[in-house]
C-alpha cells in the first residue's frame, strides 16, 4: 500500500468483531469502530476515512438511514453494508441510496480483505501493472518511432501512443508526461515523413498512397451501399483519434463496433479543404476549377462548406451511384432535435449523411471564451467534454435507431485538431491567409527549416489565389504568428486547440463502422 488506509466499522457487536478487526490491522489498516449510527456520522465529519463498514441493523438510526446521511457528507467514500437479511427490499433501498457493495452475515476476514482491495487498492493495483506494462514498452514505442517508413506504420504508432496515453491519464504524472514527450518526438518523426512523402502521394502509379480525404467515400462508403446495405454517415467535425478512443466504450454499449482504423486527411487539415474533398472526391485544386461558384478563399467572408450536399451529388454522378441519400448539417441542438425527429421518415432512403459540427464549434469556443479555457485546459479534458456531449447529444439514440433499423453506421471526420505549444514568426501581407496552423500568400517570409513549404500549390493540388502564391504548414505543435503585437497573439494562441497544419492528431484521423449489437 502506498499511504495508510482508513476503515470505519459501525455495528453495535463490534466487540464480537475484534478478531476480523485485528486481522485487519496485522494487514496494515487502521480500523476505527463504533457501535451505533450518530457515532459513525461523527466519526465520519471529523476522520479522513476510505472505507466504511455499515452494518444494516443498529439500534437507533438504521444502517439505510445513516447511509444517506454518510452520503450526504462524504459521497466519495465508499460504503459496504453488512446485513443479516437477503430481504430484495432492503437491498433495493441499499442500493438506491448508493450503496458500493454489500455482504451477508456471517462474513469472514478474507471476505473483508477482498472488499476493501475492491474499492480502495484496486485503483493503486491498476496504476502500478499500467506502470510496469508501460516500462516495459517504452523502448518498443521508441522503436517503432525510429523505424516508422510508411503511413501503415504511422497509423501504428499513433495507436499506440493514444493506447498508452489513455492509460496513464490520472494514473501516474510523471509517466504521463513521458508518454507526451514520446508523442513529440512522434511528431516530429511524422513531419519528416509527410515532408518528403507527401507529394509522391499524388502519382497515380503510386500504390502505397493511403485513403485521403477525397477517396474516402470511393474506397470505403460506396463500397457499403452496394448489396442493397443502408448506411448512416455521421461526420463529427473535427474529431481526433483519442477523442474516438474515449467514445467507443459508450458506443459498444449500444452498437457492434465492427471495423476501426485510420486514414489521411489531405493538407491543409481544415474544413475548408479536407470535407470538401471528402463529399466531392475531388483534390482542393480540381473544386476550385469545376467550381468556382463553390469555392471559397480564406480572405472571403462566406461560410466555405455551404455546398456539401451539392458536391457530394456530383461525386456520386461521376461515379455512376444511384443512391437515394438525404444530406443534413446539424449545428446546433434545435438542429439536432429536428433531425432525431424525423429520423422514422427517412426509411426510404438508402444513404443518410449527417454532419454535427459540436467538436469544432468547441475547439473555437475554446481559443476564444476564458471558460471554455477553463474548462478544456488540456488533452484529457479535451476528450472528457467530447464524452459528455456525446452522452447528451442526439447520437446515441440515433445510432441505436440506424443499427436496429438494420443500417450500418459509420462514424469519421475530416481532420483533427492539435494542442499548440510553440510559436513561430512569419511575415505576410494583407492578404494572407488568417489561419495559424498554415499560411497562402504571395509574399510570405518564414524560416524554411521550420515549415512544410508548397511553393507549386498546383503539383499539391492546392487552388492559389495568386499566381505566384506559396503554402507554408506548421510541425507538430507550431503556430503562426504575426511579429506585429507579438507577444499578445503568442499568449492569446499558446495551449488552444488548432488545425491546418502536420501532426498525428490533425491528418491521421478515424473511420468506425457499426452495426446491430
Amino acid at each position: 500500500m502506498t499511504k495508510d488506509i482508513n476503515i470505519l466499522w459501525a455495528d453495535d457487536e463490534i466487540d464480537l468483531l475484534k478478531p476480523h478487526i485485528v486481522f485487519l490491522e496485522s494487514k496494515g489498516y487502521k480500523v476505527f469502530t463504533v457501535t451505533n449510527g450518530n457515532d459513525a456520522i461523527q466519526t465520519i465529519e471529523n476522520t479522513s476515512i476510505d472505507l466504511i463498514l455499515l452494518d444494516e441493523n443498529m439500534p437507533g438510526k438504521s444502517g439505510l438511514e445513516v447511509l444517506n446521511v454518510l452520503k450526504q457528507i462524504k459521497p466519495e467514500v465508499p460504503v459496504v453494508m453488512i446485513t443479516k437479511s437477503e430481504e430484495e427490499n432492503i437491498m433495493d433501498d441499499a442500493i438506491g441510496a448508493k450503496i458500493n457493495d454489500y455482504l451477508i452475515k456471517p462474513v469472514n476476514p478474507n471476505q473483508i480483505l477482498l472488499i476493501i482491495k475492491k474499492h480502495i487498492e484496486n485503483k493503486q493495483l491498476i496504476a502500478s501493472k499500467v506502470t510496469s506494462a508501460f516500462q516495459n514498452k517504452f523502448i518498443e514505442l521508441n522503436q517503432q518511432i525510429q523505424y516508422a517508413n510508411s503511413i501503415d506504420d504511422w497509423y501504428n504508432v499513433y495507436k499506440s501512443i493514444v493506447f498508452w496515453e489513455l492509460q496513464l491519464t490520472n494514473v501516474e504524472q510523471q509517466l504521463a508526461e513521458v508518454i507526451l514527450a514520446q508523442k513529440n518526438e512522434a511528431n516530429n518523426a511524422f513531419g519528416k515523413f509527410i515532408k518528403k512523402n507527401y507529394s509522391s502521394w499524388f502519382n497515380p502509379s503510386n500504390s502505397n498512397k493511403p485513403i485521403l480525404s477525397n477517396s474516402l467515400f470511393a474506397k470505403k462508403i460506396f463500397p457499403l451501399l452496394e448489396n442493397q446495405q443502408k448506411v448512416l454517415l455521421i461526420v463529427i467535425d473535427n474529431l481526433r483519434f483519442d477523442q474516438w478512443k474515449f467514445l467507443s466504450s459508450s458506443i459498444a454499449e449500444i452498437a457492434k463496433i465492427e471495423n476501426e482504423e485510420l486514414y489521411c486527411s489531405i493538407l491543409p487539415t481544415s474544413t475548408q479543404y479536407a470535407r470538401n474533398a471528402m463529399f466531392s472526391g475531388l483534390m482542393p485544386y480540381e473544386i476550385y476549377k469545376l467550381f468556382p461558384e463553390y469555392w471559397k478563399f480564406d480572405d472571403e467572408e462566406d461560410s466555405k462548406n455551404l455546398f456539401e450536399n451539392e458536391l457530394l451529388k456530383y461525386q456520386m454522378k461521376r461515379c455512376g451511384k444511384k443512391i437515394n441519400y438525404h444530406y443534413n448539417k446539424i449545428n446546433n441542438q434545435r438542429e439536432a432535435k429536428h433531425f432525431f425527429d424525423i429520423l422514422p421518415g427517412l426509411k426510404q432512403f438508402d444513404f443518410l449523411v449527417s454532419v454535427f459540427n459540436f467538436v469544432d464549434i468547441l475547439s473555437h469556443a475554446r481559443t476564444q471564451t476564458e471558460v471554455i479555457k477553463e474548462l478544456v485546459s488540456d488533452e484529457s479534458s479535451y476528450r472528457s467534454v467530447t464524452l459528455s456531449w456525446f452522452q447528451h447529444s442526439i447520437l446515441p439514440d440515433t445510432i441505436q435507431w440506424a443499427t436496429n433499423n438494420g443500417m450500418k453506421v459509420v462514424i469519421t471526420t475530416d481532420h483533427g485538431t492539435v494542442k499548440v505549444t510553440n510559436p513561430i514568426k512569419v511575415l505576410g501581407d494583407r492578404d494572407t491567409s488568417t489561419n495559424l496552423r498554415y499560411k497562402m500568400g504571395k509574399n510570405l517570409k518564414y524560416d524554411r527549416s521550420e515549415v512544410f513549404e508548397v511553393r507549386k500549390p498546383a503539383e499539391m493540388h492546392l487552388p492559389s489565389s495568386n499566381l505566384t502564391s506559396t503554402y507554408i504548414f506548421a510541425l507538430n505543435s507550431d503556430y503562426f504568428v504575426y511579429p506585429n503585437n507579438y507577444n499578445y497573439f503568442v499568449n492569446y494562441y499558446k495551449n488552444t486547440f488548432q488545425h491546418g497544419g502536420i501532426s498525428m492528431e490533425e491528418m491521421l484521423i478515424p473511420y468506425i463502422e457499426l452495426a446491430r449489437k
